[in-house]
Order: C-alpha cells, then structure tokens, then sequence
C-alpha cells in the first residue's frame, strides 16, 4: 500500500504556515488489512483509521456518489483498486487536492498550487455543487487567507449562487453551519466569511438578519460590502479580540445599535429565532442580549456620571458576574470605534472595581429593612463610583 499525506497539512506547507493537523490517504488496502497493521477505526461512514502511535486519521483512498440533498446524501466508496487522484477529485478546491508521497514529491493533478501562488479559491469539479457546506468552507477559506489577498474564483462564485438559487443551500443543517461560522469568526478576517456568502446569494438563505443588515447597493454612498455598518464593527472587534464570542455578539449588536427603536421588537425576535436555529451556546446568546440591553447606554458615551455608570453596571449584571466586563467593554468598544464615538474604558473599569467594594452584606445586617437596603447599596455604591471617578 502507499500511503500519502493529503489535504491542509500540503497546503499550509506551501505557504509557509505552521501544520497544526496532518491527514493520509492510503491507497492500495483495505479496512482487514490496516486493523491487521494495528490501526484503530473510526470512522462510521467510511473507513478512517487512528495510528497506532500517532493517532493521526489515516483514511482509506474513497469515491463517492451523490444519493440525496444536503451534505450526508452521498455513498462512499473506499476498495484496493481506488487511485489517488480519484480521491482528490472529490474534495472541495484546489488547494486543497494536493499531496505528498512518502519521499515528500507534490502530487497536483488539479494545479492547486498555482492557484496557491495567484491566491484562488477554485472548485476541484463541478461535484463540488452537490454538498452546501462547501459554500460555507470557501467562505471560510476567503476568511482565513485574506491577508494574502485570495479571491474566490468567478467560476466557483457562479457555481455557488447556482447552488442557493436551485434551493442546495436550504439542505445546510444548524450544526454544521454553526461549526463552520465558529471557525470563520476565529479567523482573522471574518468579516470575508459572510462577504462571501452575500456574494453568492447564500447570507440571506443562511443569516437573513445580517443580510438584511447591509445596505442598498444603490443608496448613495454605498456600494461596497465594506460599507456596511455591521461588518465595520466586526472587523473592530477582530482587531481588539481573538475570542469568537466576542466578535459575534458585537456583529449582533451593530444591527441592533443601528436599527431605529419602532423596529427593533421584529429584529429582537428575529435575532432571538436566528440563535435558536443555529443552537448558538447558552453562554454566547447571553452575551448577545446583555450587549443589546447596554449598547444604548454606553454608546455614545452617555454615561458620564456616576448614576448612569451604575446603570450599566446592573443591567449588564456584573455585581454577580463582574468577569464579563472585559467581552463586554471589547463589544462597546467595537461600535463605538466604528461610529467614531469615545469610549473611556479605564473611567469604566474603575467605577466598577469601586462599585464592587462596596460592602452589600454590612448593608444588609445594618438593621435596614426590604427597600431601605437596596436604597442604601444604590446610594453607597454611586458615592463611590463618585469618588473614584474625581481622583
């Protein structure tokens, strides 16, 4: 059997990337025969194998057939007699069809690395129109090596928006599109992800809100995808935090900050289904709806004194959860760096350490009863976000 290394670990290689992951092909054996090899399967559609001793995927060289919609109807087929270029074949683009053999020679049937060179994203052949993720991963992709300025290819663009417009993309399900919009957001130019998917006609099938987000090609003044307010904040917030929660909570609350109050209960709601759907993590919708809750507040920089500070502060819930404020004053910073509003983050963080001071338990055990209290802690805490504040 030959055994080959395959897919993103070739590419990296090519552009000089560090190779966090490798995947084979073996080519020449069967399922009997690498279990023989010591070899662990895996794999539960196809024959995948774990090293022994690496545990890296080893995967038997396979075709495929497209049996139904969506990016699980297919049947594989994984036999001695499967070639190496029949297995690259079926992947999504070029450069990702390349290999190398055991003496580290690159195999390219389908010129993946000149496409390397001139920074295209070109599907391998027109099976690449039978599975919607692969809409998702070449906006991925677009995010992940826009700092080398890499385009998707006319051909694969128009290939794309054939697939949303003969309905392919409506077979996407929450999970996988959720994967992969958690790795785009990752990337450093996630902002390319959903420019993408709006190019192609997939945003507004997909994320219908953030389609809705962008503004008319024709209003004057806006003709480009960076003009769009929503992905002005995300790019923002890119550059302030590598965190993928972030980076989306502030994508969610441009729209919110830029939609007009009379329209807002529709666009919470939609915003609520479009969490629902994609089975966006407890933790991120929570994130999402504090921010929406305090972006008024705090953008423009409104809470200049120390009532309005406190406000803040307890509708962002951070007397319990005072952890949150550095997503949370990353988020605020991102709108209002794109609206070019101020924002004094060290006045925000010292009112709070100064507000988190305040003894709430000797409050409580002074002999104040029910609104006594929590009108003493109101009026202690302002005092010392005062305080501080003056110094």
């Amino acid at each position: 059997m030959d055994i080959y290394l395959v897919g993103g670990a070739v590419r990296d290689q090519l552009l000089d990337l560090p190779v966090n992951e490798r995947d084979w092909v073996v080519v020449g054996s069967t399922a009997e025969q690498m279990i023989e090899l010591g070899y662990k399967p895996v794999g539960k559609d196809f024959p995948v194998f774990l090293h022994p001793d690496t545990h890296e995927e080893y995967a038997l060289a396979r075709t495929e057939r497209k049996t139904g919609p969506g990016y699980s109807g297919f049947e594989f087929h994984a036999a001695e007699d499967v070639k190496l270029e029949q297995d690259l074949l079926r992947r999504d683009l070029t450069i990702n069809a390349m290999a190398r053999d055991g003496q580290g020679k690159l195999i390219d049937p389908f010129h993946g690395q000149e496409d390397l060179q001139n920074g295209v994203l070109r599907h391998v052949s027109p099976a690449f129109a039978e599975d919607p993720v692969r809409i998702l991963r070449v906006a991925r992709f677009a995010a992940r090596f826009a700092r080398y300025g890499f385009h998707v290819a006319h051909s694969t663009n128009q290939l794309m928006r054939n697939m949303v417009e003969n309905g392919e993309v409506d077979a996407l399900v929450a999970e996988r599109v959720w994967t992969e919009t958690q790795k785009a957001l990752a990337e450093q130019h996630p902002t390319r992800f959903f420019e993408v998917l709006r190019g192609c006609g997939a945003l507004a099938r997909v994320f219908p809100v953030i389609d809705h987000a962008w503004p008319v090609a024709d209003e004057p003044g806006h003709t480009k995808d960076s003009d769009a307010s929503c992905m002005k904040v995300l790019q923002q917030a890119s550059e302030l935090s590598e965190q993928a929660d972030v980076r989306f909570t502030a994508l969610c609350c441009a729209i919110w900050y830029d939609t007009s109050a009379p329209e807002r209960i529709q666009l919470e709601q939609q915003l609520d289904d479009m969490l629902e759907q994609l089975r966006v993590q407890k933790q991120w919708c929570k994130l999402v709806r504090t921010a929406m809750r305090t972006i008024d507040i705090i953008v423009p920089d409104k809470a200049q004194n120390a009532a309005a500070l406190l406000e803040l502060f307890q509708t962002s819930d951070l007397f319990r959860q005072p952890e949150r404020i550095g997503k949370l004053i990353t988020i605020w910073q991102a709108v209002a760096n794109s609206h070019e509003h101020r924002l004094d983050r060290d006045r925000i963080h010292r009112a709070l350490q100064a507000a988190l001071l305040v003894d709430a338990q000797a409050i409580s055990q002074s002999g104040l009863k029910g609104q006594a209290i929590a009108k003493a802690l109101q009026q202690q805490r302002i005092q010392a976000i005062e305080k501080t504040l003056l110094k």
